[in-house]
């Protein structure tokens, strides 16, 4: 055995390992992408992408039913996208182990919600645990699977960001050899008509009482549930995050209930706890479901009176609510410039979004890349709500106000998003006759996420080649008659398509193809130039709002065009800008 540094997604994937786990499904979302990509690099376990959270789930849940220890991951929100199979399967319950990762993101560091999974575990009556650490991430991976095992449940590992994405000491141990279970034909067990899930329901209703019975002693006895007492003026009870930031702001002086099962809670335990100390606080981020619990039972707690029920906590934020403490802050003498997403210099949806923005369209927006398009100077975003709402809240916003407005409205959706959850959209508007206008911007990748591959490209997890989704043909297999195809820094061209889409009266799909500048295989062209002769200091070219560009003084109040030869890939887009020809390289000549 060794011990080394792991992040905590790291850890996770380690702990696939170790418990024998063999199949993994997954859909990519930050913060909980790592841990698919961590676990490709154990050859025992078979990895795969796929094409949304729903599928990936079911994928998992079916290798349980034949046997296997299985696994899937996600972010909060694909949570949502597979509920459906989730709550059902806590009715079914498993043959092998079946463990689903689920990272939230307190903050929002990179979503469009602040949602706690918590609910969906308590909704769905499975059980749910909550490390502090990587050492616990890899332990409780472990765990998991021998709760799911034993008490015939899929498990829920609740993740956040500064979980998934902090390092600290793990212990590693060897590969456990975990045999396929046998599969026995039971319709009884496994079909969910009403009359099987009717006495599938108060097995569900049993095994929480269970698994509560197991909070109250087992975990105690394994330090899932764990009792510190230093100073007892103070209790703390908290899980996951929240305990770390509490002990390294209140360190002795006060006491501790540290919850690593936070599905079902515990009661007994609780009281116990409280009987013991002097006053009772609950500290968690997002809501106050411990809170809850607590007061449910007739514990006085202290928690959301305290501590707000929005963004992610710290240090600073507890010592400050309990303490009253400040600690100053090392003051630099200026404030630090903003530095906000952007879209990466030669990104081919820059050129997409500023071919399209003399128009005044309505823009119906998705998830991903293309959303940092709602920011100035392009401002090319009207709307985003989930994954794929781009095209069906399209077809929805044109049937309230009619034909003259559809033709001032697209919707945007990348390559990877619409094979999510974008494709049932499209079908929704070909079948109910409707004239939306829809742009795949298609970047040959998963690109917010951090690259990985998908349906449209061709290559599995691990790069190997495979089928690629015929995007033509698939809209044309649906119902789309009109399906063009552009190169979004053909600016002139890209117009023109879009253009002459909107003017029919039939649905349409635009594809815009030409891939993620970021990716390896991708030649860039030589960095542009500016011609100081030839430019004005218009500032045109700004709104294009490449971070390659910027204006420099020349004096007298004036200024001219820059170009930072270390970021500029050649794209051109710029240079469509300028009504001078003031710059000159790459795809502008």
């Amino acid at each position: 055995m060794s011990k080394t540094l792991l992040l905590g997604n790291e850890a996770v994937a380690r702990g696939l390992y170790e418990a024998g786990v063999t199949v993994l499904s997954s859909y990519p979302g930050t913060p909980s992408t790592e841990i698919t990509e961590a676990a490709v690099q154990y050859g025992e376990i078979y990895s795969e992408w796929a094409p949304n959270e729903k599928v990936a789930f079911e994928v998992a849940f079916g290798a349980a039913t034949g046997g296997a220890r299985s696994f899937c991951a996600m972010k909060h929100v694909g949570l949502n996208v597979a509920a459906d199979p989730l709550y059902t399967a806590s009715y079914i319950g498993v043959g092998g182990g079946m463990v689903c990762a689920v990272a939230d993101d307190p903050g929002m560091h990179s979503s469009q919600n602040e949602q706690d999974s918590r609910h969906h575990a308590i909704a769905a009556k499975v059980p749910m645990l909550e490390p502090i650490d990587s050492a616990e991430c890899l332990a409780y991976t472990k765990l998991a699977y021998e709760l799911s095992e034993r008490f015939d449940t899929p498990v829920l590992l609740r993740l956040s960001t500064r979980i998934s994405h902090s390092r600290s000491l793990v212990e590693l141990s060897a590969r456990q050899d975990i045999e396929l279970r046998p599969y026995t034909k039971d319709p009884m067990k496994n079909v969910m008509m009403p009359a099987m899930a009717k006495a599938a329901h108060v097995k569900v209703e049993k095994r929480t009482e269970a698994l509560r019975a197991w909070a109250e002693t087992e975990a105690l006895e394994c330090g899932v549930n764990a009792m510190e007492y230093h100073d007892k003026r103070i209790g703390i009870i908290a899980a996951g995050t929240a305990y770390t930031y509490a002990k390294e702001a209140l360190g002795e002086r006060a006491s501790y209930l540290k919850l690593g099962l936070v599905n079902p809670l515990p009661i007994q335990t609780i009281i116990d706890f409280a009987r013991n100390v002097g006053q009772v606080y609950v500290i968690e981020e997002l809501d106050d479901i411990i809170e809850t619990h607590c007061r449910k039972h007739g514990i006085p707690v202290i928690g959301k009176l305290l501590f707000p029920l929005t963004g992610e906590f710290s240090q600073r934020v507890v010592r400050e609510a309990l303490l009253g403490e400040e600690r100053p802050c090392i003051d630099f003498g200026e404030a630090l410039p903003p530095r906000p997403p952007v879209l990466c210099a030669g990104c081919p949806h820059r050129g997409l979004y500023y071919a399209l923005k003399k128009y005044k369209l309505y823009v119906s927006g998705d998830i991903g890349c293309y959303t940092l398009g709602a920011q100035a100077p392009l401002s090319m975003m009207d709307f985003s709500l989930c994954m794929g709402a781009s095209i069906s809240g399209l077809h929805g916003f044109n049937t309230a106000r009619g034909r003259e407005q559809a033709k001032k409205a697209i919707a945007v959706i990348g390559d990877s998003t619409f094979v999510h959850s974008g494709i049932t959209g499209l079908i929704d508007i070909a079948y109910n006759k409707g004239i939306s206008t829809v742009v795949v911007l298609d970047n040959s990748i998963t690109g917010m996420t951090g690259h990985q591959n998908n349906p449209l490209n061709g290559k599995t997890i691990n790069g190997d080649p495979t089928v690629a989704i015929d995007l033509e043909a698939l809209a044309h297999a649906i119902g789309i008659r009109r399906v063009v195809t552009v190169d979004p820094f053909d600016i002139e061209g890209t117009r023109r398509a879009v253009e002459q889409e909107l003017a029919v009266e039939e649905p349409s799909l635009v594809i815009s193809r030409r891939p993620c500048a970021l990716l390896k295989e991708v030649k860039h062209k030589p960095a542009l130039t500016v011609d100081p002769d030839a430019c004005t200091g218009c500032k045109a070219c700004l709104q294009v709002g490449c971070p390659a560009l910027s204006h420099a003084s020349t004096g007298g109040g004036k200024t001219r065009a820059v170009i930072d030869p270390t970021q500029c890939v050649g794209c051109g887009v710029c240079a469509s800008a300028c009504r001078f020809g003031a710059i000159k390289g790459g795809d502008a000549e």
